[in-house]
């Protein structure tokens, strides 16, 4: 920005400059998209032609400009006093990543840190997945255990004869995604491979448009979803052929198949070959496809049928414990809470006396710590070096423990307008290590940032002679270790 103001006059020959200023818009980026339309790619490609012509939102513009460049700059874009952000400093930020890569300074950087083996999988002590799949569920929790796991998991079911059919959920992938390669390989090879593709997913629109064609050329059945819903879950699930016939093994998580930001992504992912959850992972294929109704489900929760309902009747559930005078207690880890109707029954639970720990990493707008209210709410968010993006949901029970992940974040869009999935997590280590997972960032006084009641944060302090905790650093130290929590 300095160095193309200092040399502006070379751009305009034959102009005074009387002021340069950077300025920065932002225009709506939502897409105007027909979806009863033959071709719903090419209806996206021509939406996305229009986005750089979109309403503009906001101005952010240096703060050394003069009033007049600010106004005619607003009147041009009609925006209002509050759309406009006067910055002190660059307006675009991102030019300091090419810093990182700078020799020396080690001090001012994170160790390295590599992802480790699943703990899991490596405990089973076979190179057969599916056998160890079948032997008990897998948990892996990403990025501290590696994603290649996962990519192993489908790379393994794209090569094996005995698999019958491949379908899976793509919401985000990485333009250069082994899973696109392996679904790709699979259906070459012969398998029945079915792919839902989002091709609405905002700003991956144009690279999952061109995943999708690229899975179409290789013979696999991309199909984009229900008419008005984006299809948010997580779901993969291999059909293949046993000696005791017909298993179907599943893969859902918290998280999207991105090998990329699954490197910087907090994420939960279960692999299991629990026959119910398995018949479900057909009936929601048939459901996406529009091959069904929607079914009755076994396991799964399904946004937008009944997700809502379900975290409804495990707060009520907790509500019931309180008023009995037992232990009542939630603890939930999500991206952002906005849903009107769960931050009133949240209230309701408060009121009731239930205790209530809330870990969101974004947008809030419950108040924690309101008398009579919320005062049995806490509310923190965690900010590190990787971004916080597992769904973890934990109800006490009367200690029987219901535990959920989910790709879900507790938003109208989610709840309403996206397919969403929530998995109940049956085994009981998985519980507790689930749980010990929200304890220890419950715990995090170097990372943690505190509500208050008035929307406002507060760091969390790590006072004299208290044990610093972040729960992040203690993820990884648990991984290099070969060692689950809980």
């Amino acid at each position: 920005e300095d160095i193309l103001s200092y040399f502006a006059e070379r751009f305009f020959t034959g102009y005074e400059i009387l002021e340069t200023t950077p300025f920065r818009v932002t225009r709506d980026a939502d897409l105007d998209i027909r979806e009863d339309v033959d071709d719903l790619l090419l209806e996206v490609e021509k939406s996305l032609e229009k986005r750089r012509k979109g309403a503009a939102v906001r101005l952010e513009i240096a703060k050394a400009a003069s009033k007049e460049t600010r106004k005619t700059l607003q009147k041009e874009l009609e925006l209002d006093d509050l759309d406009v952000y006067t910055i002190d400093g660059p307006l675009g930020a991102a030019f300091f990543s090419s810093f990182a890569n700078i020799k020396g300074y080690d001090e001012l950087r994170y160790e390295p840190f590599v992802p480790q083996p699943s703990i899991e999988l490596a405990a089973r002590k076979t190179k057969d997945i599916w056998k160890a799949i079948r032997e008990k569920d897998i948990l892996v929790h990403h990025p501290y255990e590696t994603f290649a796991t996962v990519e192993n998991f489908i790379r393994t079911a794209a090569d094996d004869d005995a698999v019958l059919a491949i379908k899976q959920t793509l919401y985000r992938v990485s333009s250069k995604s082994p899973i696109i390669s392996a679904l790709a390989d699979a259906a070459r090879n012969g398998k029945q491979v079915t792919v839902l593709m989002e091709v609405k997913a905002r700003f991956d629109e144009e690279n999952n448009i061109i995943m999708a064609r690229r899975l179409e050329e290789a013979g696999c059945h991309v199909i984009y979803g229900i008419l008005g819903l984006k299809t948010h879950s997580k779901i993969t699930m291999v059909v293949r052929r046993e000696e005791d016939g017909i298993r179907r093994y599943c893969h859902l998580a918290t998280g999207n198949y991105n090998g990329s930001t699954a490197k910087i992504y907090t994420d939960i992912g279960l692999m299991t070959a629990d026959n119910e959850i398995g018949v479900d992972g057909s009936r929601f294929f048939n459901f996406l496809s529009g091959f069904s109704d929607p079914p009755a489900w076994n396991k799964l929760i399904v946004a937008p049928l009944n997700l809502r309902e379900t975290i409804m009747a495990e707060i009520d559930q907790e509500i019931e414990h309180a008023k009995r005078g037992e232990r009542a207690y939630i603890a939930a880890k999500m991206n952002s809470l906005l849903d009107r109707l769960t931050i009133a029954k949240l209230y309701e639970a408060s009121a009731a006396g239930v205790k209530i720990d809330l870990i969101v990493r974004g947008i809030c707008v419950l108040r924690p710590g309101l008398p009579e209210i919320s005062e049995n709410i806490h509310v923190r968010s965690i900010v590190g070096r990787f971004l916080e993006h597992s769904r973890i949901l934990y109800c006490y029970n009367g200690g029987r423990e219901d535990v959920f992940i989910s790709s879900a974040d507790w938003m109208p869009r989610n709840l309403n307008n996206r397919v969403e999935l929530m998995i109940p997590i049956r085994e009981q280590d998985h519980k507790d290590r689930l749980h010990a997972i929200l304890q220890t960032y419950l715990k995090d006084n170097t990372k943690a940032y505190l509500m208050r009641s008035d929307g406002s944060y507060v760091r969390a302090s790590c006072r004299k002679g208290m044990t610093p905790i972040g729960a992040q650093k203690t993820f990884m130290e648990t991984a290099l270790s070969g060692k689950t929590l809980g």
